[in-house]
């Protein structure tokens, strides 16, 4: 027998099997249409599983999964404590698995204009550590390594800006299938466009993935009423995906209808999760199946080049987690304060989502505070737009749009092969849609069309 023990956030799938035929599973694959990730231990075939967090298991020599154990349970046991108190837990938890981490590897950083990895090179920072630090944004887009390059430049890390070229992703398409095994789309890691670069670095990625998850509100204020199920599902479901898993649904005659298999599934896991704390549990559940099937995935591209660390998957964070005020982590409160006290300068740098204002001023962005800037953005796009640029915003902008980029699309969503799996009567209507009605609507199908049709050639081969 082989025991294997998951950590509470997996950074690696770990796939196992079960007694099962070896066929495709449609319903899980329907899910994965939809939705972006594939749920719980589904994977695209009946017989074999993903290994749950926080699980010990015991597996016979042939993979099979024999018994299995959960040894973490997400709870809400909110200490009695004051905000001082848990900014310097925080400050000591946070910097202790920094150093851990990073030991005495040079470390690679990703920087961009938001809070997780701001934390990330407050605490380097602090540390002392021995920082590469670099950005990317979209050619024709918004200057996210602007923001980026004055974090460094206040940390005093070295740093490199790359811009996301279009149409890259052809070129690395088949790699790129390798690397994540087909399990997430393929146009939102902008990493495979810089893949090379990042092998020619020398060090370990310290990576901030899931501390916008694990330090904010579990819901918005505008959707506490929504209940918990609705809650989940307006979330996980994207653009488009309802309108594509129904129409594989159908064309696969599968038993029932979608929307109530999925909401089925949501509402089982949810009453499985033993918090009455709404926000919390929506933290909770976001965690054990969202993180490990969707964020973890999109990691394999920086496992590609390079070991990669993730101090807020740490199995300490989450306990640490589940024993803060929620009033404590929403809206960002304690990385705000712990980024203020250790280091201001970094502090003043303007914040991507409230831009132009910064950790101490944006409180302030809203009316009539934000007036100034918003006029003068929006002044800049028409500019933009009326010499024939295109703001980007999106990666599949760059790597869907234009001749070329079609061409290579349809020769991927036509392949003979692939009309074998999926009726040509589903891609016809929805890569239409996004051709002629609304591409931003229709831009997840199109992409989950793609990545499933490169799993189809895999499999194939």
């Amino acid at each position: 027998m082989k025991a294997i023990t998951t950590p509470i956030i997996p950074i690696t799938q770990t796939f196992a099997k079960v007694e099962a035929s070896h066929k495709p599973n449609y319903e899980a694959i329907c899910i994965f249409a939809a939705t972006g990730f594939f749920l719980e231990g589904d994977s695209y075939y009946l017989d074999q599983k993903v290994l749950q967090p926080g699980t010990s298991y015991q597996l016979d020599p042939n993979g099979v999964i024999k018994s299995e154990k959960s040894y973490f349970k997400w709870h809400h046991t909110p200490r009695d404590i004051s905000f001082t108190t848990a900014l310097d837990e925080f400050t000591d938890l946070f910097e202790d698995i920094v150093k851990e981490q990073t030991g005495n590897n040079r470390v690679l950083l990703p920087l961009s204009g938001g809070l997780d990895s701001r934390s990330q090179a407050v605490a380097l920072r602090y540390l002392k550590a021995d920082v590469q630090s670099y950005s990317y944004s979209f050619a024709g887009g918004f200057k996210e390594h602007h923001i980026s390059k004055q974090i460094a430049e206040a940390c005093g890390f070295d740093f490199d800006g790359y811009l996301i070229p279009p149409n890259y992703l052809w070129d690395v398409l088949d790699e790129a299938a390798n690397i994540n095994q087909c399990y997430s789309e393929f146009t939102h890691p902008r990493q495979m466009a810089v893949l090379d670069q990042f092998k020619a670095m020398n060090g370990e990625f310290s990576l901030g993935h899931w501390g916008d998850v694990l330090f904010d509100r579990g819901i918005a204020a505008k959707d506490e009423g929504l209940t918990e199920l609705d809650l989940i599902y307006k979330k996980v479901i994207k653009k488009g995906g309802l309108e594509l898993a129904n129409a594989l649904w159908n064309s696969w005659a599968l038993e029932g209808d979608f929307e109530s298999y999925l909401k089925a599934r949501i509402q089982t896991l949810l009453d499985q999760i033993e918090i009455t704390n709404k926000s919390a549990k929506i933290r909770a559940f976001k965690s054990l199946y969202w993180a490990p099937r969707w964020t973890s995935v999109s990691l394999s591209f920086f496992q590609a080049a390079h070991p990669v660390n993730v101090p807020y998957y740490d199995d300490r964070m989450c306990q640490f987690i589940c024993e803060i005020p929620e009033a404590y982590l929403a809206d960002r409160k304690l990385q705000i304060a712990y980024i203020k006290k250790r280091n201001p300068k970094v502090a003043a740098i303007p914040w991507q989502d409230h831009m132009p204002f910064n950790l101490n001023t944006y409180h302030r962005n809203k009316m009539p505070y934000n007036l100034p800037y918003r006029i003068a953005n929006k002044l800049k796009n028409e500019t933009q737009s009326l010499l024939g640029k295109k703001y980007i915003q999106r990666n599949w902008e760059l790597q869907f749009l234009g001749t070329a980029n079609d061409e290579k699309l349809r020769g991927y969503i036509y392949q003979p092969d692939f009309l074998e799996f999926v009726d040509k009567e589903v891609i016809d209507k929805l890569y239409t849609q996004f051709k002629t009605t609304d591409p931003i609507f229709y831009s997840h199908p199109v992409s989950m069309l793609l990545t499933l049709s490169l799993w189809n050639k895999k499999r194939n081969l």
